[in-house]
Protein backbone atom coordinates (compact mmCIF):
# COMPACT_ATOMS: atom_id res chain seq x y z
CA UNK A 1 0.00 0.00 0.00
CA UNK A 2 2.18 2.62 0.61
CA UNK A 3 4.54 2.05 -2.83
CA UNK A 4 0.84 2.77 -4.01
CA UNK A 5 1.16 6.28 -2.35
CA UNK A 6 4.87 7.22 -3.18
CA UNK A 7 3.64 6.57 -6.80
CA UNK A 8 0.95 8.94 -6.32
CA UNK A 9 3.32 11.14 -4.68
CA UNK A 10 5.52 11.36 -7.22
CA UNK A 11 3.09 11.24 -10.31
CA UNK A 12 1.52 14.71 -8.70
CA UNK A 13 5.44 16.39 -8.48
CA UNK A 14 5.72 15.23 -12.22
CA UNK A 15 2.82 16.76 -13.51
CA UNK A 16 3.63 20.28 -11.49
CA UNK A 17 6.70 19.97 -12.69
CA UNK A 18 5.38 20.37 -16.61
CA UNK A 19 2.68 21.96 -15.27
CA UNK A 20 5.17 25.05 -14.60
CA UNK A 21 7.36 24.21 -17.81
CA UNK A 22 4.18 25.30 -19.99
CA UNK A 23 3.19 28.36 -17.87
CA UNK A 24 6.36 29.36 -18.18
CA UNK A 25 7.26 28.30 -21.63
CA UNK A 26 3.96 30.66 -22.38
CA UNK A 27 4.46 33.32 -20.19
CA UNK A 28 7.94 33.49 -22.25
CA UNK A 29 6.65 33.38 -25.67
CA UNK A 30 7.56 29.99 -26.72
CA UNK A 31 4.14 29.83 -28.20
CA UNK A 32 3.75 33.23 -29.91
CA UNK A 33 3.45 32.49 -33.98
CA UNK A 34 6.45 34.75 -35.52
CA UNK A 35 6.10 32.83 -38.76
CA UNK A 36 2.88 33.63 -39.94
CA UNK A 37 2.55 37.45 -39.77
CA UNK A 38 5.81 37.56 -42.21
CA UNK A 39 4.40 35.16 -44.60
CA UNK A 40 0.33 36.69 -44.43
CA UNK A 41 1.29 39.30 -47.12
CA UNK A 42 2.07 37.11 -49.50
CA UNK A 43 -0.99 35.44 -49.56
CA UNK A 44 -2.81 38.70 -49.30
CA UNK A 45 -4.38 38.65 -53.04
CA UNK A 46 -6.00 35.57 -52.93
CA UNK A 47 -7.72 36.28 -49.89
CA UNK A 48 -8.59 39.64 -51.92
CA UNK A 49 -9.95 37.20 -54.88
CA UNK A 50 -11.96 34.37 -53.11
CA UNK A 51 -13.85 37.72 -51.58
CA UNK A 52 -14.08 39.40 -54.69
CA UNK A 53 -15.39 35.77 -56.45
CA UNK A 54 -17.53 35.32 -54.17
CA UNK A 55 -19.39 38.56 -54.05
CA UNK A 56 -19.49 38.60 -57.98
CA UNK A 57 -21.65 34.95 -57.13
CA UNK A 58 -24.33 36.92 -54.52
Amino acid sequence: MSVIYLLLTISIIVAIVFFIAFIYSVKTGQYDDSYTPSVRMLFDDELVKEKQEKSTLD
